[in-house]
């Protein structure tokens, strides 16, 4: 099946956009394709003089604008996505993408839930949840452009059954094609087309005032372009260049929609709704406190496996730098089979002691985070009965500040019992969180831990996929506003990263360090190297939520229409495959 996405420039004459539009679309119908989307805005730009003006330029059910995109997709027997501002009650105006079916009918409008900057001034957020629409070319879900910046909507999507994600853009930010969009797509396992502008997204004869109150650079004003089709394993099929119309097309096999993580863990049925009850609440004020602005922190990788990867990582920790403040080693890194459990944890309780002997014997305030093997309890019957733990564990010379059990099942770690609540500790240089196993993999967990205020999320790593790292990580960073201290074991399929945030962030105020590169929010990534990687990473950055005007990550969540979220997954159409998972670490 042939998909496409589409791109090109709009003005302030609405017939002169839809006859833009029109063009564009017969000229994805003429390369055979079945499903087009189609940019935010098409109407016009999202410029307005007041909210009389707003109004005015808006789409209607049933005018002229409405009426022609209905007739072509009917003219061409096919699907088309396309985003407009429309009229409701007067004076209300959404942010709405429609799709048309090939007899011409709207089948459904997905109104924006999370609004950008100025456009809460002149529009409404949704009120109701989008629903997933099957159709001949499979069962689609709609967002426009601000809600795939973060994972709510487009996870919401995917739980009710999506297939193929229709992102309608209207941005000038980089980060979205490079980041964002390819995030959404491979952490839900689904196809995401996104169509994005090009051209100036503001009247040109304003270009140079905006620029000048702003301070972004007049070129960097013009949408970003970059429209895509995404596979659910985070392959760009095609991708359209940065300046200039595009049309962009794929084929997509829905067959390759399998909700499955490599090592056959279903990846929405593993979840635990129960742990992120937070992200459906009405949004509480963060309590977080100013903490050091530059914190020195380190990933250490040990060479080996076994006995030598215990003395790697001992000499490594004694040869860390004087003032580094925290030091992350990998998921249980001297394990290549875990087969015999009461000998891992008598390793790993002597591993611990063999860490807080060095400690002790540093001038600093250096902690540790790793993962170990626990018992399930304190209680000498749990031992007996082999009931064990796998925990991630966070030590200063005085000993344990915080055991943080895994939260989500995985094979390779099926013999762990899992724990019921995420952990916070309060460290010198922030709030932290420490996730183990594949807990990192899912995003509404990380979003909890930003709900409750962490600075940084600490992860003894052992990823299964090269998009959680590439992708996965890095989206979880910029999306929450957090820094991520992720080690892995050397030869793992994911690298391990120190993800830190620059400290300019919030669009349309004064910026001291760096000027507008058309990166909003992309985290600075430091790749870990074997032995010792070294980094700063920027607490303080994480207090600023503040995308734009109005715009704050958590503040302004569309946590009313999250519930899908906190809700047990019963049933999909998806068959089972065939897996053979056991713990490997290389």
């Amino acid at each position: 099946m042939k998909v496409a996405a589409i791109q090109f420039a709009t003005t302030c004459e609405v017939k002169e956009n839809l006859q833009t539009c029109l063009r564009m679309i017969d000229r994805a119908a003429s390369v055979g394709a079945r499903l087009m989307v189609l940019p935010e805005f098409c109407n016009h730009l999202s410029w307005y003089d007041d909210l009389n003006h707003a109004w005015d330029v808006a789409v209607e059910e049933g005018d002229e604008f409405y009426q022609a995109i209905a007739a072509k997709a009917s003219q061409h027997h096919c699907y088309i996505v396309i985003n407009i501002s429309y009229r409701r009650h007067k004076p209300a105006i959404t942010v709405t993408s429609l799709l048309f079916g090939p007899d011409g009918r709207c089948l459904v409008e997905a109104d924006k839930q999370t609004l950008m900057g100025h456009e809460n001034i002149f529009f409404t957020r949704a009120k109701h949840i989008t629903p997933v629409v099957d159709t001949q070319v499979g069962r689609l879900g709609l967002f426009p452009c601000r809600d795939g910046v973060t994972c709510e909507t487009p996870r919401s999507l995917a739980l009710r059954g999506a297939q193929v994600f229709c992102d309608s853009l209207n941005s000038f930010a980089f980060d979205e094609a490079a980041l964002h969009v390819p995030a959404r797509a491979v952490e839900n396992k689904v196809f995401l087309i996104a169509a994005n502008k090009v051209g100036p997204l503001i009247p040109a004869e304003a270009l140079a005032g905006v620029s000048e109150q702003t301070a972004i650079p007049e070129q960097l004003l013009y949408g970003a372009g970059e429209s895509q089709i995404v596979s659910p394993t985070g392959e760009i099929l095609a991708r359209a260049p940065r300046q200039g119309e595009a049309v962009v097309v794929a084929d997509i096999n829905l067959d390759e929609v399998q909700p499955y993580r490599v090592d056959g863990t279903h990846w929405f049925h593993s979840r635990r709704p129960e742990l992120y009850h937070p992200i459906a609440e009405p949004p509480a004020v963060l309590s977080m406190e100013p903490v050091v602005a530059e914190a020195s922190v380190s990933l250490l990788q040990p060479k080996g496996i076994g006995e030598a990867a215990l003395q790697d990582g001992l000499s490594l920790l004694q040869r860390l730098p004087a003032g580094t403040a925290i030091a992350v080693l990998p998921e249980l890194f001297w394990l290549k089979q875990l087969q015999d459990l009461k000998q891992a944890a008598a390793t790993s309780r002597w591993l611990e002691e063999s860490l807080l002997s060095i400690l002790q014997q540093r001038d600093d305030e250096l902690v540790v985070c790793l993962s170990l093997v626990d018992p399930a309890n304190t209680s000498t019957s749990a031992v007996e009965q082999d009931r064990w733990c796998h925990v991630g564990v966070v030590l200063n010379k005085h000993g344990r500040l915080l055991v943080q059990p895994q939260l989500h099942a995985v094979q390779r770690l099926s013999w762990s019992q899992l724990g019921d609540r995420l952990q916070t500790l309060d460290l010198p240089v922030g709030r932290a969180a420490v996730l183990v196993g594949d807990d990192a993999a899912y995003p509404e967990l990380v979003k909890v831990a930003a709900l409750q205020g962490v600075h940084m999320v600490l992860l003894p790593y052992r990823g299964q996929e090269t998009w959680e790292t590439e992708l996965g990580l890095p989206s979880r960073a910029a999306e929450n506003r957090i820094c991520i201290l992720a080690s892995a074991p050397a030869g793992n399929a994911c690298g391990g990263l120190i993800a830190t945030l620059e400290r300019d962030f919030t669009l349309m105020t004064s910026w001291r360090e760096r000027t507008f590169d058309g990166y909003i929010n992309t985290p600075l990534i430091t790749g870990q190297r074997p032995g010792i990687t070294l980094a700063d990473i920027h607490p303080q950055a994480a207090v600023n939520k503040v995308m734009s005007e109005n715009t704050d990550l958590l503040q302004q969540r569309p946590w009313r229409l999250s519930g899908t979220l906190v809700e047990a997954v019963s049933t999909f159409p998806f068959t089972q495959p065939d897996s053979d998972c056991r713990y490997e670490s290389v």
